[in-house]
Formats: C-alpha cells, structure tokens, sequence
C-alpha cells in the first residue's frame, strides 16, 4: 500500500473533511388532504394520511372533544 511522502496540511485536509460533512434539508411536499408539509413518500404528520387514505388515525384532546360534542348537540 502507499504512503504519502509528505505530511498533508490541516487545511487540506480538514478541506476535504468539511466538503462531506454538510447536512441537507430533506425535500419538502405538500399533503394532499391537509396542505401540510410533509416529506415525501411518508405519512403526513399532521393528518396521518398517506395518498389519499387514512393510515393512522390522530388522537384528540379532551377539550375538543367536549367542544365537537356540543357542536352536535345543537
């Protein structure tokens, strides 16, 4: 295997690191029921649907429950 004959400086190399240690943000999409953004390819967080089906049912709260009820009952 090779060796290098001459010591590499730090800001080659630390160049070098630096060019593949860069996070991108994840595209995103917008949700086809809610208009949420959501990532692609995934279930949407804030309705729990996925084309166009609902994959996971969201929990309510108490409160708006109790108001959603009394919505009815008028």
């Amino acid at each position: 295997m090779p060796n290098p004959k001459r010591k590499h400086t730090p800001h080659r190399r630390d160049c070098r690191r630096s060019a593949n240690s860069k996070l991108d943000a994840p595209n995103a999409s917008k949700c086809s029921n809610c208009g949420a953004a959501k990532i692609p390819h995934k279930v949407c967080p804030e309705c729990g649907f996925y084309n166009g089906k609902l994959i996971v049912a969201k929990k309510v709260k108490k409160a708006e429950q109790e108001q959603t009820q009394q919505e009815v009952e008028k």
